[in-house]
């Protein structure tokens, strides 16, 4: 009786590991391209008026209309509007804001292929020094840089969000903990 039960246990994981990845694929496919042409267009007070910094460890990011939890966060120094994305393994920028804030677009080697919402595309690594929104602050973070048509926005995935101690979605709004 237990190892039919192990057995059952151990093959719902594996059907539930091929299938749910593919799930979240699907829904950012069909949902992917307008969140990030919004990233884009969003103006930077209200990003910055979206998250609020609770004690010394911690911002808060409430959802935009849309359920996304965009932000201004700091990389390398610089204000940038960035939307964070759990299914992004990578944080992802654009060459334009890879260049506004101090990387050399001659310096990187577009050698890896990626898929995006928007499909297949060629993509740079490079480290960044520091991400912060508040008082969260990573650093020695990886990156990937995409051409401006393969990515419209600002990506925050979990090569950022790995470096936290916690993160977590409540009541509508995304706390990030140091």
């Amino acid at each position: 009786m237990f190892v039919r039960s192990l057995v059952l246990l151990v093959g719902s994981a594996i059907a539930a590991a091929t299938f749910v990845p593919g799930l979240a694929t699907r829904y950012l496919e069909h949902a992917g391209a307008a969140p990030q042409a919004k990233v884009e267009k969003a103006s930077a007070p209200a990003a910055q008026d979206a998250a609020r910094y609770t004690g010394n460890r911690s911002a808060v990011i409430g959802a935009d209309a849309n359920g996304h939890f965009t932000g201004l966060f700091s990389i390398n120094g610089r204000k940038e509007e960035g939307m964070v994305d759990t299914g992004a393994s990578m944080v992802a920028l654009n060459v334009s804001t890879a260049q506004r804030i101090g990387i050399d677009k001659a310096g990187l080697d577009f050698r890896y292929a990626v898929e995006t919402a928007n499909g297949k595309a060629r993509a740079a690594y490079i480290r960044l020094d520091r991400i912060e929104i508040g008082p969260v602050k990573i650093e020695n973070v990886g990156a990937m840089v995409l051409d401006d048509a393969a990515l419209s926005g600002t990506l925050i995935g979990m090569s950022f969000l790995k470096g936290l101690s916690s993160y977590k979605v409540e009541e509508g709004r995304l706390h990030l903990t140091r």
